[in-house]
């Protein structure tokens, strides 16, 4: 028997058609759109798009993107990630750099430290716990997103579009009013965007002495994880929209401004 959330998450997973973005160079790269909020609505397609990382895109990949329209790349990773994989992106794109506690990964001595914690789900859970970095990663989201033109676009992402790109998903569905069941079946579906992928990931993780155990736990999005970040927001702000307002600066003529702009 499917749970809700599985139930959800394999509805999301049925209309990747919909919600894929074909591109030859890079994956996990998805549309948020469609989803119903709980007051019947739904978030408008074409406007905000989630990925994994840029570096591959193909000019046929680059071309894609500007015929979406996208003004703003919203880039969640530190400069170690983009020295050795900086995004190929339209000319008229302009990104923003939002590394917030991402100064060190890809470092060797960082990502040795990483991989040693890595064998059981604490460090993940640490991970989505840890509020710290939230406010100076997010909050530029949505600045973004209630200055951008209508006839333009976004997309956030990290390396593997999973954890910092989840997050960020996860607030500004959550901003927009869709429930926190759908919001974890959007997380995810991770696991079927990136399936290929993670395969080879993990693959040259016990290259360097991982364990195939904490290796898949790495590239695993498990619900467990996000709802880590749900739980700390409610354990110190009381609930989510107490913390968009103190941390992410939205008022409520915000959240209606928001609404307006990316509901149907």
């Amino acid at each position: 028997m499917l749970t809700a959330v599985s139930a959800a998450s394999y509805a999301q997973v049925a209309d990747s058609s919909s919600r894929k973005v074909g591109l030859a160079g890079a994956v996990n790269f998805r549309d948020i759109g469609g989803y119903e909020t709980k007051d019947g609505k739904h978030v408008k397609w074409g406007k905000i798009y989630r990925s994994a990382a840029l570096n591959n895109l193909t000019p046929a990949d680059v071309d894609t993107l500007q015929s979406r329209h996208i003004a703003y790349d919203l880039d969640f990773r530190g400069p170690y990630e983009v020295a050795i994989a900086a995004d190929r992106i339209p000319a008229s794109t302009m990104r923003i750099s939002l590394p917030a506690v991402s100064e060190n990964i890809g470092d060797i001595n960082s990502m040795k430290t990483m991989f040693k914690h890595a064998a059981n789900d604490s460090f993940l859970l640490n991970f989505y716990s840890d509020l710290t970095p939230f406010h100076n990663r997010y909050k530029p989201v949505f600045d973004v997103l209630l200055k951008m033109p209508a006839d333009s676009s976004l997309l956030f992402h990290c390396s593997a579009g999973k954890d910092r790109t989840g997050i960020a998903a996860a607030l500004v569905l959550y901003a927009l009013g869709v429930d926190e069941t759908t919001i974890q079946a959007d997380y995810v579906a991770t696991n079927y965007y990136r399936q290929n992928e993670n395969v080879k990931a993990i693959a040259g993780m016990k290259k360097y002495g991982i364990s195939e155990d904490a290796a898949q736990k790495m590239m695993a999005a498990k619900p467990e994880y996000l709802q880590a970040t749900f739980t700390s927001i409610k354990n110190k702000y009381g609930t989510i929209d107490n913390y968009l307002q103190k941390e992410m600066g939205l008022s409520k003529k915000d959240i209606k401004k928001l609404r307006a702009i990316y509901l149907d």
